[in-house]
């Protein structure tokens, strides 16, 4: 479950970089922070945890404070950061691109609703009011000119957009990279591959030409 070495493969110079600073099967910060309002939390994986991508029992059912001791430490403090590197670009340049960046395992994982074992080497997920066309097509375009397979919101779709500006701010741009993990590492040991720093230069390189881009796109 956890994005392996994704704070190495998406790097890029110019920009601002939110790093969540632990696993996401400790708190995960790309959940809603009420069950409620989170669907996977019926399987035990909301915000924190209760079972694994199997449905095996991971740990017990955190009480309030333990729920509010992790989202204090972790979940709010990351949103927060978020929500200001957003506020700061608008105000510096009145538009922001957001990149939300993951990895995803080769094999799908019982708890996943796509089961499809034609898994692509990059999904690139969108959100119809955050991402315009022409920064998705881009995107797509990169990668395919370095011999990857790409799917469009394939086995995973959708942006981070931080809330207070979720379908409320055209000017905030929104495009999720997931990079298949089989490209860069041994997803059974846990190494990188001999193809970890080939990866990760062409994530660079797709990185670096959209940030570029960026200014000349049409906003939504």
């Amino acid at each position: 479950m956890t994005d392996a070495y994704t704070d190495e493969l998406f790097l890029c110079d110019g920009v601002t970089s939110v790093r969540y600073p632990i696993s996401r099967i400790v708190v995960d910060p790309e959940r809603f922070e009420s069950d409620a309002d989170e669907v996977t939390s019926q399987v035990g994986m909301g915000v924190v945890y209760t079972s694994t991508c199997d449905g095996r029992p991971l740990r017990h059912v955190p009480t309030r404070l333990e729920r509010e001791v992790l989202l204090a430490a972790y979940y709010r403090p990351h949103h927060a950061a978020l929500i200001d590197a957003v506020a700061r670009a608008l105000r510096d340049h009145s538009r922001c691109l957001i990149i939300d960046c993951h990895s995803f395992p080769s094999y799908p994982l019982p708890y996943e609703l796509d089961q499809g074992l034609d898994r692509p080497d990059i999904c690139v997920g969108t959100d119809p009011f955050h991402t315009p066309a022409e920064l998705a097509d881009q995107v797509i375009d990169g990668f395919l000119l370095h011999g990857y397979t790409v799917a469009l919101n394939r086995p995973f779709a959708g942006a981070l957009v931080p809330a207070t500006f979720y379908r409320r701010d055209a000017n905030v741009a929104a495009l999720m990279i997931e990079v298949n993990r089989a490209l860069y590492m041994d997803e059974w040991t846990g190494a990188r591959s001999n193809r970890f720093d080939e990866t990760r230069a062409a994530v660079a390189q797709v990185l670096a030409h959209t940030t570029q881009r960026f200014p000349q796109l049409r906003a939504s």
